[in-house]
């Protein structure tokens, strides 16, 4: 007789929603949703999901997949971070039934070890410079979330010349190459600010600096945009954290609109969704770099898929002794921000040595939820705070 599903939990802690799924053999797995601004809607999609997976095989990932998102014929952020949470936690319970990692399920190790990114920001350039020397320091080879136009209060109204946006942008890429030399990849956050023509110009400021990559250099909702910028510049573009289907990373890779795939395994439908992207991604010779600013539960999902896939170039690799990243960068001041050690949450946490992360050899995907974090760390729901023009229009950052 197989091994039934017979509750499916969600655990709500902090700034972060898990999913824990239980057996009737007394294994349990845990997953991550990656709605991150709207996971009260998200854990609602998950309470319809259990209705349908109380009493079936939890190894049967595929079929659930499918039928989850199938069920309804609609998509978007909320539900795929639903689907997503629980694809993870069925890996999990699969692969402690079968006493090991997850990669090893997906066909075994494509590497060792996995490379890294470092968040860094800074208010003031300053600042922005020092957090990367520090992470070179550190051990880090590559640093990420660098945003060549700081990271500003949401409260303060925004307002630069073209001239000086441009300018004083690919300058701070400057100051931050000559403090790191070449030894640090700079991976460049440029947050949807651009329209394709400015895009296009700030590239070729920044060109000389040889930046990794610049990701998202504007908004996703048209690929064509992304398409003419990738084709207009010659630095790498890094796109995709905000799709949800192996069908949209699809559309923009046959357009040749991305170098790299930020693929959000937590919104994109888990492991298996992200496995299918990185298939798709790796028939094109792109590299994937699996977006992760959430909880240990999210790195811990990330790291299986960078594992077992060739084609990962880097993995983002939040501080996890710190306040959650969705809240240091989206939070009003800085002095709102809640300390937090995020093992208080989850643990072990993944953690790198000089910018790697070792392989697990834990089954599953190697990591547990404490318990009573709930109780300790209250979830605190996503405030809305979009930041404004001087002019009183919206701004992207």
């Amino acid at each position: 007789m197989s091994t039934k599903i017979t509750d499916v939990e969600i655990r709500m802690v902090n700034r972060f929603l898990h999913v824990l799924i239980t057996t009737d053999e007394g294994h349990t797995g845990v997953g991550e949703s990656g709605a991150w601004g709207f996971l009260d809607a998200s854990a609602e999609a998950v309470r319809s999901f259990r209705e349908y997976l109380i009493g079936k095989d939890p190894t049967l990932i595929e079929h659930h997949w499918q039928y989850m998102y199938r069920s309804f014929h609609f998509r978007g952020a909320a539900i795929m971070g639903a689907i997503s949470a629980i694809d993870i936690a069925l890996w999990d319970i699969t692969g402690k039934i079968h006493d090991c990692p997850v990669y090893r399920l997906l066909g075994g190790g494509a590497r060792r070890e996995v490379r890294t990114y470092y968040h860094v920001s800074g208010s003031t350039t300053e600042e922005l410079v020092e957090d990367c020397v520090r992470a070179k320091e550190l051990g880090y080879t590559a640093v990420g979330h660098l945003s060549p136009f700081l990271d500003e209060s949401r409260e303060k109204p925004y307002f630069q010349p073209y001239a000086q946006t441009l300018t004083s942008a690919a300058d701070r890429v400057r100051r931050i190459r000559e403090a790191v030399g070449n030894d640090v990849d700079l991976c460049l956050e440029l947050h949807r600010r651009l329209a394709p023509g400015e895009a296009i110009a700030f590239a070729a400021e920044v060109e000389p600096y040889h930046p990794f990559f610049i990701e998202d250099p504007t908004t996703p909702d048209n690929f064509d945009s992304m398409a003419h910028i990738a084709e207009h510049v010659r630095v790498p573009v890094a796109t995709g954290e905000r799709l949800h289907t192996v069908q949209e990373f699809a559309m923009l890779l046959s357009r040749r609109a991305m170098d790299y795939a930020r693929v959000s395994v937590c919104v994109a439908g888990g492991i298996t969704g992200a496995r299918k992207i990185a298939a798709v991604a790796e028939a094109y010779g792109v590299p994937i770099v699996p977006h992760n600013p959430l909880s240990p539960v999210s790195t811990a999902a990330c790291l299986q898929v960078a594992l077992a896939v060739e084609n990962c170039a880097l993995m983002e690799l939040p501080d996890h002794t710190a306040a959650a990243a969705t809240e240091r960068y989206t939070s009003t001041d800085n002095a709102t921000v809640t300390p937090l050690d995020q093992s208080a949450i989850a643990a072990p946490v993944p953690a790198a040595v000089d910018g790697f992360v070792p392989a697990t050899t834990a089954p599953g995907i190697g990591i547990e939820l404490v318990e009573g974090a709930a109780a300790r760390f209250p979830y605190r729901r996503r405030e809305i705070n979009t930041r404004l023009h001087r002019d009183g229009s919206v701004v992207d950052q």
